[in-house]
């Protein structure tokens, strides 16, 4: 069925008529794809009319020029379900999008295009942004409202005013939405503080951060020619988290006040987050300013939202619930709350094999002096780093400019870490008399995703090793992406050594359901169980579980393989009913 959307002087009109959207953000590569559909059924149940979510330039593109809209990347066909629930949805494709998400959803490769600049009118950047939303109106511009479709509207760029402030490159954005296909209703978003830098003359500006409706009002007002509507376009009830950091979590009494104010004024909201799920595989961001730490998020993006990292209803989700049911059309019902899905403990997990990760070494890359992440070709994951070293000496081993983390071996025996959160990039080490083997398995903890940084943001050695002030040079680096664990080869016997390892192991169940791999006994690593990286854990917290979805566990025998860098020994691990996400050790 046709629909219109259009803007009137203080509220959204659907179809003629006063409409006030009431969203949540959730995003499709954060969800497993098999529970979309649960997920957005809680989404109706609280009340909401509307999803929003982000479209992932490095998911969908990952490697220049090759596209990839299947499987949990299928942006059209999340969309297309929202529809089936008879949910709205509003759609942000810019480029970059924050998010908690590695490089900020810009690809890896965008920083192997020499003199590329993101978020500028760089003629490079210009260009493979252009291809990219080429790609992406072919997937989503036939779903919006004025084709028959569900979505809303669409946003342009990301909170561009807390970057930059360069008007006619937002025209530039615009230009391409709409030649992408892009024809129905465009705004921009961001804080009040930065609304002037990042509006758009012609657009709806809507604002972030904001719950006081007054304040809402008129910060629109101010950019909009004295009209709204106004549209909370994030707000936040809610917040993530990093490594090393406490737990965030926002009580639910206080906004289910502000709630109640903000949809009592007419306002239009879209909550931040309304479900996070969990960023699997190695795609969490990291955040650095100047004078502060590297902070690299979690794997959980439970986000103490109003749905949990599994999708059951909190606290906040019902307080939430009562508010907008007070504001619900006469004749209106919510449909009933999804009960919490069953959990399940997993006390059967053996490992009967393992590897070292010197022994699952490809094919080297040898140059004289060390090379990025980028410079081999790789997006995320891990490089080993390998020289020759004359021993019979002590001294500091130095590593300029660790992206990020990195466990140092000589001749096969672990000498130490260097962690760049804590501003680590020096071990003082012996090498015994003869030629040493030195080993550097560096691991990208994920790219900078907003601010200044994000133009900074190449992984591995970035510049050079010193060794008592001599830089070392002759390097074999080995590429350890983990994107196909099956490809590795495994045996039974022990391995000897306190160096990184690779365990394999399976469990039967007789019937599936979620559960959570309890890693507080493990160092630090990455999961996969039936193939899906799962993400990573590390000692340090708070996040000290793993969720694993019942979607992905079967009747029967599963698979399951953990990288541990630090505890080698570690063989013991099982599945509890409940998370741990507030624990730091």
């Amino acid at each position: 069925m046709q629909h219109t959307f259009a803007l009137g002087d203080s509220v959204f009109l659907l179809d003629g008529k006063p409409f006030q959207i009431i969203s949540g953000e959730m995003h499709y590569p954060r969800i497993p794809r098999e529970a979309w559909r649960t997920r957005m059924k809680a989404a109706k149940a609280m009340g909401l009319n509307t999803i929003s979510t982000y479209v992932f330039w490095n998911v969908n593109e990952p490697e220049k020029g090759k596209f990839d809209f299947t499987g949990n990347n299928d942006v059209a066909a999340f969309v297309k379900a929202a529809q089936d629930e008879d949910l709205w949805v509003i759609l942000r494709p810019s480029p970059y999008v924050c998010a908690e998400w590695e490089y900020g959803g810009y690809p890896y490769w965008l920083q192997n295009e020499k003199g590329l600049v993101v978020r500028s009118k760089e003629k490079q950047y210009l260009e493979e942004y252009k291809k990219y939303i080429d790609e992406v109106g072919k997937q989503l511009a036939p779903l919006q409202i004025n084709h028959g479709g569900n979505i809303l509207m669409v946003q342009i760029e990301n909170e561009y005013g807390s970057y930059g402030s360069d008007k006619d490159y937002l025209a530039l954005n615009e230009k391409m939405f709409r030649d992408a296909g892009f024809d129905g209703l465009l705004y921009t978003c961001d804080p009040p503080a930065d609304l002037k830098k990042g509006y758009l003359p012609g657009l709806l500006p809507a604002v972030n951060g904001l719950d006081n409706p007054q304040a809402v009002k008129d910060t629109v007002r101010k950019y909009h020619n004295g009209k709204g509507p106004f549209m909370i376009a994030e707000w936040y009830p809610a917040w993530f988290d990093w490594w090393g950091a406490p737990h965030h979590t926002v009580p639910a009494e206080g906004y289910a006040m502000k709630l109640d104010a903000v949809l009592k004024a007419g306002l239009s909201i879209n909550m931040y987050m309304f479900h996070g799920g969990t960023t699997r595989g190695f795609m969490n961001g990291a955040n650095y300013k100047d004078n502060t730490p590297y902070e690299p998020q979690i794997s959980s993006y439970d986000y103490d939202a109003p749905l949990d990292e599994a999708g059951n209803p909190t606290k906040k989700f019902f307080a939430f619930r009562s508010v907008i049911e007070k504001h619900l059309p006469k004749d209106e019902k919510l449909p009933p709350v999804p009960a919490t899905k069953p959990t399940m403990e997993i006390n059967n997990i053996h490992f009967d094999s393992v590897v070292s990760i010197r022994n699952i070494l490809p094919k080297p890359t040898k140059s004289v002096h060390p090379l990025t992440f980028e410079a081999l070709h790789q997006a995320y994951g891990f490089v080993l780093y390998r020289t020759i070293v004359d021993g019979g000496k002590s001294g500091l081993l130095k590593i300029k400019d660790l992206r990020d983390y990195a466990v140092i071996m000589i001749n096969g025996e672990r000498k130490g870490l260097l962690d760049r959160r804590l501003k680590q990039d020096s071990l003082e080490i012996s090498l015994p008399a003869g030629k040493d083997t030195l080993d550097i398995l560096v691991e990208n903890l994920g790219r900078i995703n907003f601010g200044k940084y994000l133009l900074q943001n190449f992984k591995g050695i970035t510049k050079t090793v010193l060794f008592n002030g001599k830089e070392l040079d002759n390097w074999e680096q080995y590429c350890l992406p983990f994107d196909d664990i099956h490809s590795i080869h495994f045996n039974k016997n022990f391995v000897q050594g306190n160096i990184p390892v690779l365990r394999k192991g399976s469990f039967v169940l007789d019937s599936v359901a979620d559960t959570y791999l309890d890693m507080s006994k493990w160092g630090k690593g990455v999961v996969w169980v039936n193939g899906h990286n799962l993400g990573r854990y590390w000692y340090v917290g708070p996040q000290q579980t793993i969720y694993l979805p019942a979607e992905w566990l079967k009747n029967g025998k599963n698979e399951i393989e953990v990288l541990e860098l630090l505890k080698p020994e570690q063989d013991k691990l099982e599945g509890i009913k409940m998370p741990v996400l507030d624990k730091l050790q």
